[in-house]
């Protein structure tokens, strides 16, 4: 799959012509985790995932990531937790809601769900992040397509990966205009 071994390996490629910030130093979420994200959604698109087992997979790293941005949001902004979540009345998100929530919509083990929680308050947005990132890629890809009828899906990913880290602010519009 090509994900960080591929970006970070080809940012060190050009480390001599991005700067320090655009290869290691500012990394940015939106572009490091976005492209991780973006990368399991094309290797699905391209038909990589075809194999239920793999399929399977895939569809509960997904669920795992919509209950990261659900917990990171509710907990750092102490929202009320929806009836529906089956958790019970009048709760607020704390990190002991989140933990139970997890635990009851994933099939990962009580060690890693701990950890994920103490991620998440330690560092507030970054499930957010991944996620509003993955989507400038698509967003940026999917301009860049429109506006290049000679479009070529290889060319513009190793043209993406050649900015190297940017903004959520820059990401897409960047991604755009190759």
């Amino acid at each position: 799959m090509p994900g960080h071994h591929l970006q970070f390996g080809h940012w060190t490629t050009l480390s001599g012509r991005l700067s320090l910030f655009q290869t290691s130093a500012g990394s940015v979420s939106a572009t490091t985790e976005g492209w991780a994200l973006y990368a399991e959604r094309l290797m699905d698109e391209l038909g990589y995932l075809d194999d239920p087992a793999a399929r399977l997979g895939y569809l509960d790293s997904q669920m795992m990531r919509i209950i990261r941005v659900i917990v990171d949001i509710g907990m750092h902004l102490g929202l009320p937790v929806p009836e529906e979540a089956g958790l019970g009345p009048g709760l607020r998100w704390t990190a002991e809601t989140g933990r139970a929530f997890f635990g009851a919509h994933t099939t990962r083990e009580s060690a890693f769900l701990d950890s994920e929680i103490v991620r998440y308050l330690g560092v507030p947005g970054q499930a957010i992040s991944y996620k509003l990132g993955e989507r400038a890629w698509l967003a940026g890809r999917a301009a860049a397509r429109a506006r290049n009828p000679r479009f070529e899906l290889k060319a513009w990913h190793m043209a993406a990966l050649s900015v190297g880290t940017l903004g959520l602010d820059d990401l897409e519009p960047e991604l755009a205009a190759l």
